[in-house]
C-alpha cells in the first residue's frame, strides 16, 4: 500500500478539505469543540502576504486521506530551524496501512532538504496507538520538558502591558 501513496503540498483551493480534516481530528480528540477556524482564516495563514504554516496531504487514487500542518520554529542552541508538526490526521479507515508513516517520511525529507536541526511534535499522553506508532520511527519523548500556553484573557492581558511604541515591529 505504501507505494500507492502520494503527498502533495495542498492547493489554495483545498481550503475547505484542510478544514474538514482540521474538524476530523478535532472529533477524535475531542476537542470539536474547540475549533473556530474559518476557511478565511485559513486561506490568510497558508496563503496570504506571510504564510505561517504549510499543509500537505497523503493522497490514494488522487483522494486525500491524511492531512499534516506544520511550521517552522528555531533551535537557538543549533542556530538553525527546525520544523514543528502541529497536526497529523489520518482518515479512520485509511489508518494501518502506511499513510501516517508516509506524511511523515515526506516531512522528514523537506527537513533535511532545508537544513533544519530537528522535526518536533506533540502528542495527547492518551493517545497510545499515536505514540508507539511514533516510538516505532525512532521519535523519544521529552517528558522533562512542559508545554505552557496563554491564550484569550490571559493573552490579552499580557499583551496589553507592553505599549505600543515598545514592540520594535520590523
Amino acid at each position: 500500500m505504501n507505494t500507492d501513496i502520494i503527498i502533495r503540498p495542498a492547493r489554495e483551493t483545498d481550503i475547505p478539505r484542510v478544514l474538514g480534516f482540521i474538524r476530523e481530528l478535532a472529533r477524535y480528540e475531542r476537542l470539536e469543540h474547540e475549533v473556530i477556524a474559518t476557511e478565511d482564516d485559513l486561506r490568510e495563514a497558508l496563503f496570504g502576504a506571510r504564510r505561517y504554516a504549510e499543509v500537505a496531504f497523503a493522497c490514494v487514487d488522487s483522494e486525500p486521506v491524511g492531512f499534516m500542518l506544520y511550521f517552522h520554529n528555531f533551535s537557538t542552541f543549533r542556530g538553525r530551524p527546525g520544523i514543528y508538526l502541529e497536526d497529523l490526521f489520518v482518515l479512520p479507515q485509511m489508518r494501518g496501512r502506511g499513510v501516517g508513516r508516509r506524511l511523515l517520511e515526506w516531512l522528514a525529507g523537506i527537513a533535511l532538504e532545508r537544513r533544519c536541526a530537528r522535526l518536533e511534535w506533540a502528542v495527547l499522553d492518551w493517545n497510545a496507538p499515536s505514540i508507539a506508532f511514533y516510538e516505532s520511527l525512532g521519535a523519544v519523548p521529552l517528558d522533562e520538558w512542559r508545554t505552557f500556553r496563554l491564550t484569550g484573557a490571559a493573552l490579552e492581558r499580557l499583551g496589553r502591558q507592553s505599549r505600543p511604541d515598545s514592540r520594535g515591529r520590523p
